[in-house]
């Protein structure tokens, strides 16, 4: 079988939290993972140039033969997927697919809450694009989500502060602000791939029985569905068990910091998109 991998596509770092569940759950197929870290961030970049970098990063995932794509980046999912979906991917090929994390997590969120409160946190360009409101909307009429824009937060991570004092007081201060909207909620969706290196820090202002969900597991458990349902895709993967890391950005750098996210070491290869 050719080389024909899954592609994980991120602005950052981020994405490898949700690489390294879907490696761990499909650890047979073939992978690779694109930072674009030199343009990141992308949570405060408008509609129009998130579109352009995504479709660029896209393109590039289909010249390397996957034939799926996965956008681990919730600004690009939100800002990107769907006008990559219904305008773009025909001229790539009928056999071409490219997948989000915001619907897979709106599908299951209602499973999780006991009231059907549920607090979002994500960057500014994600809560600004309502993704999140919409689709779990669709799914779970009742629901009362409350959204609260974290634009500190990938900062903390990737400048290496997660565990600093001034850390720990925006984390409180955006945590107080979620509840200040509903004080019912039992449910927070960290709807931003770098924020679960921030976990235990968020668990430390959480009242007791509040549950905190990241995306990778979720993600993970829904490509393995989709998988299942389109087997025709499923088939055209290649099963090597191999990884490749590509970075739009500095190796050194994206190899130091993204072994910290993906949870083993990484060696990437520099690419111009």
């Amino acid at each position: 079988m050719a080389h024909s991998p899954i592609g994980i596509f991120d602005s950052g770092y981020g994405g490898l939290t949700v690489l390294s569940k879907i490696h761990n759950l499909l650890p047979d197929y073939d992978y690779i993972y694109l930072g674009d870290n030199k343009r990141a961030p992308y949570g405060t970049k408008d509609f129009d140039t998130v579109y352009a970098y995504t479709l660029e990063a896209v393109r590039w995932f289909f010249g390397q033969g996957c034939p799926l794509v996965i956008l681990a980046c919730n600004t690009a999912s939100a800002k990107a997927l769907r006008t990559i979906q219904q305008n773009d991917l025909k001229a790539f090929g009928s056999d071409k697919r490219v997948l989000g994390v915001i619907r897979p997590t709106a599908e299951v969120i209602g499973n999780y809450s006991a009231t059907n409160h549920f607090g979002i946190l994500g960057t500014p360009g994600t809560v600004n694009s309502q993704s999140y409101l919409i689709e779990i909307e669709k799914i779970f009429p009742k629901a009362k989500v409350s959204q609260h824009a974290c634009p500190l937060w990938v900062d903390i991570v990737e400048e290496g502060k997660i565990e600093t004092d001034d850390a720990a007081e925006v984390i409180k201060n955006d945590l107080a602000a979620l509840f200040c909207q509903d004080a019912d909620i039992d449910c927070i969706l960290l709807a931003c791939t770098h924020y679960p290196l921030l976990q235990k820090e968020i668990e430390k202002n959480l009242h007791a029985g509040v549950k905190l969900l990241s995306q990778g597991e979720i993600v993970a458990q829904s490509l393995k569905e989709y998988l299942s349902r389109h087997k025709d895709l499923e088939q055209q993967i290649s099963r090597g068990k191999k990884i490749a890391f590509y970075t739009t950005g500095n190796t050194d750098n994206f190899d130091k910091n993204g072994s910290n996210f993906f949870g083993a070491k990484v060696t990437s290869k520099q690419v111009t998109l």
